[in-house]
């Protein structure tokens, strides 16, 4: 029994160190914001970024604002935490019982 297509179950999470594998910011390095799990998406710090042209209201000032939009997860990769390339995700369980996800590339455990 497999999960909906749109349903897939993300490997990247908040916080994680990330690569941009395709795209107009290939290469470039960054860190998780926010997560979109439906849209199996997610927003990069410093990538990605769009510029919105926005009115002005009591609270913002108008004009043209710079931020990042969602990126989707299959062109991004988990960053190995040995030497920061591009690595696949498996998973591990640990002697403790706890079930923790591991760089394939150099078996270094991700989560802390």
């Amino acid at each position: 029994m497999s999960a909906h297509p749109d349903h897939q179950k993300l490997r990247i999470r908040k916080g994680d160190k990330v690569v941009v594998l395709t795209g107009k910011d290939k290469g470039k390095h960054g860190e998780v914001v926010r997560v979109l799990p439906a849209e199996a998406r997610a927003v990069v710090a410093g990538v990605n970024v769009v510029k919105r042209h926005t009115r002005q209201t009591q609270t913002t000032q108008g004009g043209i604002v710079e931020k990042e939009a969602p990126i989707h997860v299959s062109n991004l990769a988990i960053e190995d935490p040995r030497d920061g390339q591009p690595s696949r995700i498996g998973f591990k369980t640990l002697e403790d019982g706890r079930k923790v996800r591991v760089a394939k590339r150099s078996g270094d455990v991700i989560d802390v």
